[in-house]
C-alpha cells in the first residue's frame, strides 16, 4: 500500500487517519508537531538502535566463538567472569546510589499486591482487567478449584460448597481484621459508632483488635451496606444485604467480601499481541486511547443476556472521621512497549526501511496517555501525573540508556515535564541480570518496576550459553542455583537501589490459570521474597493472589530483607545449568521432546492462523496454561540446544511435532476457526513452529518473533490475495 508523506515518513494511509482523527484530537498535541517529532525520533535515533543490535550480534558471536574452544573449562563461572568483562559484557560494578524517580501514583510505590498483564488487542479483556481492582472472595472461591475440585457449572447451588466458602473467608477476616476476643463467625450485627466499626456478638459489643483497620462504610452508621477496612495498604469491602439469597442465610447478613486486587494492570504491546501491519498496530493503540479516555465499551453475549462492559466509576463512601471519600474503581494502568529488535511496515522511514517499532511504540503510546494526563476532571489513570511504560527484552545499561534518550525526547515533542514517562525495566535478558544495578542507574530518574521472569530469562540463558553443552530438562532448570540467585540479586538490587516507596518489584506469571488450590499454597512465596506485585492470569487469580498480601507485610519483609544483606553471588548467576554426567532414558527424552513440542505447536498455530497472541492452551497433559511468546521461546531454544549437542536427533524432533500436532489438532477439534496441521504437515503455522526450533539457533538471541512476524504475514497476503485486496 502506497504511503502517506509526513514530514519525510512514508505512512500507512490508514495508520495515518487513526493518529489524525482519532489520537491526536483531545491530546492537545499539534499534528505537523507530532509527525516532525515522530521523524525526528526515527532518523536522529534509528541508526543508534540498529548499533545497538548489531553489538548484540557482536558479544553473541564472542561467546559462541568462547564456548566453542575446548581448551577452556566452560563450566567455571570464575573463568566465564573474566572473560565477560574482556569483552564489555559485564561491566565494573557500580558504586552505591538510589534512584530518584518521583511522581509516582501509591499503587507503584507503596501497596503491594497482585498484577496483571492483559493483550491490548482484546477490549473485552482489558476491560476486564481495568475493573479487576476489585473481586469477591466468595466468587474466586466457589467458581475454582481453590477449596477441591471446581463445581459444575450446570448442577446448581452447592450449599455445601458455599458454607465452605463462607467459613474459609471468615476465618480469613479473623486472621486479617480480627476482633477483640471474638469471632467474625459469630458478629449478629455491624454497626459504625464513635468513629469505630462495632459488631455485636452474643449480646456484647466488640471492637476490631486494631481500630485503625476500619476505614469507612456506605449507608446508614446504624445499618451499613458496606463496611470498608484496611490491612497493608490494601482494603476489603464487607457488604451487608440480608436480602440477597446468601446474605439471608448469613447471622450478620454479609453478602459477599470484595478484596482490593488487581491494584496494576500491564496494557500488552509486546509478549501477548500479534500485531505485524499497520491494522494491527492501529487496533492494539485503539483500545489503549479508550482505556485513557475511557471511553473503551464493548457489548457482548453472555449467558443469554447481552452485556455492556466499560470503565467503573470510583466507589463513594463516608470515611471514618465522617468526611466524604472515594476509593478508587480502576487498576493504575501501565502500557507494555515492544523491544528493539522488530520493525513495522506501517511507517517507513526516508530511507524507504520499516521503522523501529519500539520507537513507534514510545511516541504514540506516550501521545495517546497524554489525554489522560490533561483530564481536569474526573477519574484519572495517574493522579501523581506519570505515564508507566514498561520496556522488555533490554540487554544491559546501554540499551536502558538509550530507552531514556529516546523518553526525553518523546517529552520533548509531546511539551510534557521531564521524567513524565516512568520506564519498566524487565530483567529478563542475562545481559541485563549481570549489570543490573547498572541498568537501574542508566534510568534513575525514570525506573519505576523491575521484575523477574522464569522462562524468557531462560530463554536468554539457553540461547547465550547455547555451545557451552546441552541443558537439563526445563523442569530441572529452575532448581538449580542460578535461578535462585537471579531471583534473590534482582531483589536484592533493587532494594539497594531505594525502590522501596519509589518503585515496584515484580514477580512472574502463575500459568496454570485453572489450578487455584495450587496457586493459592505456592504464590505466597512471591511477596515472602520481597515482590510488591506478581503476575496472576486473570481477575480471579488475582482476587485469590491478593489474600497473600493480607498475609505478608511486604514493606516489613522488604527491610528485613535489606538489613540482611545481598544473598545470591554473580557466581552463582554465571553457572549455566548444564545437563554434566546426567544419563536421560528414552522415556525421559521423548517425555521432554513432546512436551516442548506440544507447547510451541499449541501456541504457534492460534497465532499464525487467527492472530491471537495469548492464548490458554492445553498443555500435553491437557492442563490449561497461559501461553505468550516467553513460553514458546523457552520451548524452541531447549530444542534447538538438544538437537546441537546430539542428545536428539533432526528426525526425533520432526517426528515428535508431527505427533503433537495431531494432538493439538484433536484439543482445538471444538474450534470452528482452527485449520487443522495434520495429516499434510505443510500449512504457514506448522511451518513456523518447525522454524522456531530447527533455526533457533541463528534466531537473534533466541527471539520468535522473526519468524511468528514473517509467517503471519504470508498469512495475511495470502488471505488479501484470496480476497482480491492490497495486503
Amino acid at each position: 500500500m502506497a504511503g502517506t508523506e509526513r514530514c519525510g515518513l512514508q505512512v500507512n494511509p490508514a495508520f495515518a487517519k487513526f493518529i489524525e482523527t482519532e489520537a491526536i484530537p483531545g491530546s492537545g498535541v499539534d499534528p505537523e508537531s507530532f509527525w516532525q517529532g515522530f521523524s525526528d525520533l526515527v532518523h536522529l535515533h534509528g541508526d543508534e538502535q540498529r548499533a545497538l543490535l548489531a553489538r548484540r550480534k557482536l558479544l553473541q558471536r564472542q561467546i559462541d566463538a568462547w564456548y566453542r574452544d575446548g581448551s577452556r573449562d566452560r563450566r567455571d563461572p570464575k573463568r566465564l567472569e573474566t572473560f565477560l568483562r574482556e569483552i564489555g559484557y559485564l561491566l565494573p560494578d557500580e558504586p552505591d546510589f538510589e534512584i530518584e524517580t518521583d511522581r509516582v501514583d501509591p499503587e507503584i510505590a507503596w501497596i503491594a499486591a497482585p498484577q496483571l498483564v492483559v493483550p491490548s488487542t482484546n477490549a473485552r479483556y482489558a476491560l476486564n482487567a481495568a475493573n479487576a481492582r476489585w473481586g469477591s472472595l466468595y466468587d474466586a472461591l466457589y467458581g475454582t478449584d481453590a477449596l477441591g475440585k471446581a463445581p459444575s457449572l450446570d448442577a446448581g447451588y452447592d450449599h455445601d460448597r458455599g458454607k465452605q466458602v463462607i467459613a474459609w473467608v471468615r476465618n480469613f477476616l479473623d486472621e486479617t481484621f480480627p476482633l477483640a476476643g471474638a469471632s467474625h463467625s459469630d458478629v449478629e450485627h455491624y454497626r459504625i459508632g464513635n468513629r469505630r466499626l462495632i459488631a455485636r456478638v452474643e449480646g456484647a459489643d466488640v471492637n476490631l483488635s486494631d481500630l485503625a483497620q476500619y476505614c469507612g462504610h456506605q449507608g446508614r452508621s446504624d445499618q451499613p451496606n458496606t463496611i470498608i477496612l484496611r490491612n497493608n495498604g490494601l482494603h476489603v469491602l464487607v457488604r451487608i444485604d440480608a436480602t440477597h439469597p446468601i446474605g439471608r442465610t448469613d447471622r450478620a447478613g454479609v453478602s459477599d467480601v470484595v478484596l482490593e486486587s488487581a491494584l496494576t494492570t500491564i496494557v500488552d504491546c509486546e509478549d501477548s499481541v500479534a500485531a505485524v501491519n499497520a491494522v494491527d498496530k492501529a487496533h492494539v493503540y485503539r483500545n489503549w486511547l479508550g482505556l485513557m479516555t475511557r471511553e473503551l465499551a464493548v457489548d457482548f453475549d453472555k449467558g443469554g443476556q447481552r452485556i455492556h462492559r466499560r470503565l467503573l466509576d470510583d466507589i463513594p463512601y463516608t470515611a471514618a472521621d465522617g468526611s466524604p471519600a472515594v476509593l478508587r474503581r480502576q487498576a493504575l494502568l501501565l502500557v507494555r512497549n515492544v523491544g528493539l529488535l522488530m520493525t513495522n511496515p506501517a511507517v517507513l522511514d526516508r530511507n524507504g526501511r520499516e521503522v523501529q517499532e519500539s520507537l513507534m511504540d514510545a511516541i504514540c503510546t506516550v501521545l495517546i496517555a497524554r489525554h489522560d494526563l490533561k483530564r481536569a476532571d474526573g477519574s484519572r489513570n495517574s493522579p501523581a501525573g506519570s505515564v508507566y511504560v514498561v520496556v522488555p527484552k533490554l540487554h544491559g545499561p546501554d540499551e536502558v540508556e538509550f530507552v531514556d534518550r529516546v523518553f526525553r525526547h518523546v517529552e520533548t515533542v509531546l511539551d510534557l515535564p521531564p521524567n513524565t514517562v516512568k520506564i519498566g525495566i524487565m530483567d529478563e535478558e542475562r545481559r541485563t541480570s549481570v549489570n543490573l544495578k547498572a541498568c537501574i542507574r542508566a534510568a534513575r530518574s525514570r525506573v519505576a518496576f523491575i521484575n523477574t521472569g522464569f522462562l524468557d530469562r531462560t530463554g536468554d540463558e539457553i540461547h547465550t550459553a547455547m555451545n557451552a553443552g546441552a541443558f537439563l530438562r526445563k523442569a530441572d532448570i529452575r532448581s538449580q542455583p542460578w535461578i535462585a540467585s537471579y531471583e534473590n540479586r534482582n531483589v536484592d538490587i533493587g532494594l539497594a537501589c531505594g525502590f522501596m516507596g519509589r518503585a515496584q518489584i515484580g514477580k512472574g506469571m502463575w500459568t496454570a490459570s485453572d489450578l487455584m488450590q495450587a496457586m493459592l499454597e505456592q504464590k505466597i512465596g512471591h511477596p515472602e521474597a520481597g515482590a510488591n506485585c506478581a503476575w496472576v492470569p486473570s481477575p480471579t487469580a488475582a482476587t485469590l493472589h491478593a489474600t497473600h498480601y493480607h498475609r505478608i507485610d511486604v514493606v516489613a519483609r522488604q527491610r528485613d530483607i535489606a538489613a540482611g544483606g545481598p544473598r545470591g553471588t554473580l557466581a552463582d548467576l554465571l553457572s549455566v545449568p548444564l545437563a554434566a554426567g546426567v544419563n536421560w532414558s528414552d522415556d525421559d527424552i521423548r517425555a521432554e521432546i513432546d512436551n516442548n513440542a506440544q507447547g510451541i505447536l499449541g501456541y504457534v498455530v492460534r497465532w499464525i492462523d487467527q492472530g491471537v497472541g495469548c492464548s490458554k492452551v492445553p498443555d500435553i497433559n491437557n492442563v490449561a496454561q497461559m501461553e505468550d511468546r516467553a513460553t514458546c521461546r523457552i520451548s524452541s531454544q531447549m530444542l534447538a540446544n538438544w538437537i546441537h549437542h546430539g542428545v536428539v536427533t533432526e528426525d526425533q524432533v520432526m517426528s515428535a511435532m508431527r505427533r503433537m500436532a495431531e494432538t493439538v489438532d484433536a484439543q482445538n477439534a471444538g474450534d470452528p476457526l482452527y485449520r487443522p496441521m495434520a495429516p499434510s504437515f505443510d500449512g504457514v503455522a506448522f511451518r513456523a513452529a518447525c522454524d522456531l526450533v530447527f533455526q533457533g539457533r541463528e534466531l537473534p538471541s533466541g527471539y520468535t518473533e522473526p519468524v511468528l512476524h514473517a509467517r503471519r504475514l504470508e498469512i495475511l497476503a495470502g488471505e488479501a490475495a484470496h480476497e482480491g485486496v492490497e495486503a
